[in-house]
């Protein structure tokens, strides 16, 4: 069963308009999730605002967003007024320029969704489109208002769709130079280097999903099955073996030498 579209709208480009959807590239459905409940009685444990001064609860139609101007005083929005601000994003995709492909580095990449034709109608205009991206290696930037926030977005045509990239703002995203400093790049001893590459290739594997996957999910699942079943599992100790012997070193080992036990032991293993 396909997800459900996420965002119905347009995709446009100079004249050339068609309907499109968003489904999101992602999906959290199968994450645990708990309820906070009230450990005496069972019953889950329900959330309201409250007033910070007065600590009486505030009702659904009282409830406002507001933005704080100086210490103490807010300005009040209403909801047609923030909806106002971005009215022209809202169910359109108008790509505006486009930048070469690999000219936008990963760390603006934020969430990932799939833009699909919506019908038989649009599939011709999309398909253009999309493989004119592809043809002149570039990929277009847009803005979109998704969950009442405009984005910057981009579109990157992949496979038989095109996947659209919403963006970071520019004040999320940190210079390199305030965390590595300014100072230049030390290069690495050519040897080291050498042996580094060795160990890169012997662990090198074939991509597959399995290897991102949340082990932290699966002893979750094995917890709660066990308690459902009213059984009392006390977990196996492990057995130590070699790999499991942390050494509490002396002295100073070189990376040198420590490379190479690490390629000896990696050869070893494999036959």
């Amino acid at each position: 069963m396909a997800p459900p579209r996420y965002w119905k709208g347009y995709l446009k480009l100079s004249l050339v308009t068609c309907a499109v959807s968003l489904t999101p590239a992602t999906s959290s459905s199968e994450k645990i999730r708990f309820h906070t409940i009230n450990s005496e009685t069972g019953n889950r444990v329900r959330s309201r605002y409250v007033d910070a001064e007065t600590g009486k609860v505030v009702s659904d139609k009282d409830q406002a967003k507001g933005y704080e101007i100086e210490e103490g005083r807010q300005i009040i929005l209403e909801e047609d007024e923030i909806e106002a601000a971005a009215v022209e994003s809202t169910r359109t995709i108008n790509i505006e320029q486009f930048v070469p492909a690999d000219s936008i580095d990963w760390i603006w990449y934020d969430s990932p969704y799939y833009l699909l034709p919506e019908d038989d109608v649009a599939e011709e205009a999309f398909a253009v489109i999309r493989e004119a991206m592809k043809a002149t290696d570039t990929v277009g930037i847009s803005r979109l208002v998704l969950a009442r926030r405009e984005r910057a977005v981009m579109l990157v045509p992949r496979d038989k769709g095109i996947v659209l990239w919403t963006l970071r703002y520019g004040d999320e995203v940190r210079e390199a130079d305030e965390i590595y400093g300014k100072a230049p790049q030390k290069s690495g001893e050519k040897e080291m280097v050498s042996l580094i590459q060795t160990l890169i290739k012997d662990k090198t594997v074939k991509w597959e999903p399995s290897l991102a996957q949340d082990p932290v999910q699966d002893k979750l699942k094995d917890i709660i099955a066990a308690k459902e079943k009213d059984q009392k599992k006390k977990p196996a100790k492990k057995k130590k073996d070699e790999d499991d012997e942390i050494e509490t070193p002396n002295n100073v080992v070189s990376i040198m030498d420590a490379l190479k036990r690490s390629i000896d032991k990696e050869k070893k293993g494999k036959r």
